[in-house]
């Protein structure tokens, strides 16, 4: 049996205002436990919520880049559950008018392909608190608490059509997602601050069948790693469960990352357990017109719009090009570069080359790299104007990342100049031809087909002997040169 994977995601986005959706709190990050939730935001007798503008903006920005409908009339309602990290008993949330309706997005996968992604809706609504578990208080005792900062931070909450066929496709959809919002702006996307955090419904139909099968959710994925391996490990708990004969329930699980596996956390809950009733503190919002469309020329350039720039402006491929704007420092980075360089193609090698590299190893953000814009682009123009090798270049760059200073100064600090003087190096191919008489005679004596390739160790012999500083061009131009001559 063939079996065909169908994912939808919830993505829940923290929204980056500076106060929580209902009250004047503060949403900062990090503070100690408690210190910033308000009477509101725990719905303390005679307290009223009011509108943060701010949050609703910000919603309209994302649909608008979601090429989605626009809700001009959306109302909130109470949603009705008791948690601990839930104060008020209720959620105030959107369902049935939310602020964002239908739309789209464009994923593009590793293969080169792409696909459409439809997005069925998205909706504001305030976050809950924070349960900590095993949390050492002043007692010196392990034990559960609740921190209630996050309590009515906004957030809102994307809900796509089941229109993913893989792990891989969900994670190419949840970049996307980030990417959109850390360009507009709205949230800083810090999934492991709990910015960006993501619900997965599951389930597996056999290939070819219309009908979906039962789902399973999968709660509070928070890294795109996880995302993957949790897609992947619950279908494949569903495939085994339904092929031995068993049944797929409808129910909440969680990731286990050690363990590598879901396991049931609830049975999946419905709309009616949760007793949905219009909020009566709040009046529905009405947006005109006029006020999308000025929050729709107010939207920076998104995405898409700077891949196909850079493939027009820059020459780039469509690959290199994608991969350069699926973040915004790593696209600004990349055009200061290009800018200061006159070098396009070369930046972009060295952006997603050398420099990815070096932050991988060092796990630091473009933002916190040790090489700024300005001194690898004295670097690419080092290259370009045959100061140093390509192969002298990498030597400069670790040195720059080390703090030595930009490339000019490595270069004269180090000795690392590029030898191009003909005369220099004519001595060195004749240096080296004289002592590779079998090298020659096996050149001499070979297919002209093969001798290009042949090349290849007079070239070793010569950029050893120049301790790599000599120009490679002209090394195989002045080798090439001699070694035809001795035909």
């Amino acid at each position: 049996m063939e079996w065909e994977v169908v994912i939808g995601l919830e993505v829940h986005v923290q929204l980056a205002t500076q106060s929580k959706i209902f009250s004047g709190a503060s949403t900062a990050f990090g503070a100690d436990p408690n210190t910033q939730a308000c009477a509101v935001d725990l719905a303390m007798p005679g307290t009223l919520p009011v509108p943060n503008e701010e949050a609703f903006r910000f919603a309209v920005m994302f649909g608008l880049a979601m090429n989605a409908e626009i809700g001009k009339r959306s109302v909130f309602e109470r949603k009705n559950y008791f948690y601990p990290d839930l104060p008020k008993g209720y959620q105030t949330t959107q369902l049935e008018q939310p602020i964002v309706g239908e739309g789209q997005v464009e994923i593009h996968l590793e293969d080169g392909s792409s696909k459409t992604v439809r997005l069925h809706h998205a909706h504001l609504e305030e976050d809950a608190g924070k349960s900590l578990h095993d949390a050492v208080f002043d007692t010196g005792h392990g034990m559960s608490g609740i921190d209630l900062n996050r309590a009515g931070t906004p957030l809102i909450e994307i809900v796509s059509e089941p229109d993913m066929r893989s792990a891989a496709e969900a994670v190419a959809y949840l970049k996307k997602i980030h990417s959109i919002v850390t360009y507009l702006g709205i949230s800083d996307g810090d999934m492991s601050q709990g910015s960006l955090r993501c619900d997965a419904n599951v389930s597996v139909r056999l290939k070819g069948e219309e009908e979906l099968g039962t789902r399973a959710e999968i709660k509070n994925l928070n890294s795109f790693r996880f995302i993957e391996k949790a897609i992947k490990v619950e279908a494949q708990r569903q495939i085994d469960l339904i092929e031995d004969g068993g049944k797929v329930v409808q129910e909440t699980r969680l990731y286990d990352a050690d363990k590598n596996e879901t396991r049931s956390m609830r049975s999946k809950e419905v709309a009616n357990d949760y007793r949905y009733f219009p909020c009566p503190d709040l009046l529905p919002v009405v947006l005109s017109d006029e006020y999308v469309e000025q929050v729709r020329g107010d939207l920076p350039e998104l995405p898409d719009a700077k891949c196909a720039r850079f493939e027009k402006e820059y020459g780039l491929s469509a690959y290199d090009a994608d991969q350069l704007t699926q973040e915004r420092p790593t696209a600004n980075y990349f055009e200061q570069v290009a800018a200061k360089s006159g070098e396009a193609k070369l930046a972009a090698n060295w952006v997603m080359g050398e420099l990815a590299a070096l932050l991988n190893r060092e796990e630091k953000s473009i933002e916190q790299s040790p090489v700024n814009a300005e001194h690898l682009a004295g670097l690419i123009a080092r290259i370009k104007d045959g100061t140093i090798s390509s192969k002298i270049a990498k030597q400069v760059f670790e040195a720059m990342a080390n703090g030595d200073g930009d490339a000019d100064a490595v270069i004269e600090a180090k000795g690392l100049k590029q030898v191009s003087d003909t005369g220099a190096i004519e001595k060195l191919v004749d240096d080296v031809i004289a002592a590779s008489t079998a090298q020659v005679d096996n050149y001499r004596n070979a297919d002209p087909d093969k001798r290009p390739k042949m090349m290849g160790f007079f070239v070793g012999q010569i950029m050893k002997a120049s301790k790599g500083q000599a120009n490679p061009q002209m090394i195989n131009k002045i080798l090439k040169e001699k070694l035809d001559a001795l035909l």
